[in-house]
């Protein structure tokens, strides 16, 4: 690592206990941060990415995403079934037909906001 991109240290160790006990209070337990971690790795795979802007325009079924996303229907099913585990996307199903939304106005607000961030 070159001197200018090294990480800055303290150069005199001192603890500031009362700011450890004040964040320490408010700090989520591991089970929620491991969940909350587990979260943002869906995210971390452009084809599921495509997915959920595709939804964000309109309710699809995974026919029309497929056409779409120019993948195999199968692909497409398998990112699906991970975004569905994660809570991202909801399904109903109309007769035989699958179709798949986002699940609810946060995941719109997750990619707005990671959207805003990679624009700057």
């Amino acid at each position: 690592m070159k001197k200018n991109q090294e990480a800055e240290c303290c150069e005199f160790i001192h603890v500031h206990q009362d700011i450890v006990d004040r964040v320490n209070r408010v700090m989520p337990d591991e089970d929620t941060l491991y969940d909350l971690s587990e979260l943002f790795k869906i995210f971390g795979d452009s084809t599921r990415i495509k997915i959920l802007y595709v939804l964000f325009e309109s309710e699809m079924c995974v026919c029309d995403i497929a056409q779409l996303l120019q993948m195999t229907q199968s692909a497409i099913s398998h990112q699906l079934r991970a975004l569905k585990q994660s809570k991202l996307v909801s399904s109903r199903r109309e007769g035989k037909t699958v179709f798949y939304a986002l699940a609810d106005s946060h995941v719109r607000t997750i990619l707005d906001q990671g959207m805003e961030h990679v624009s700057e």
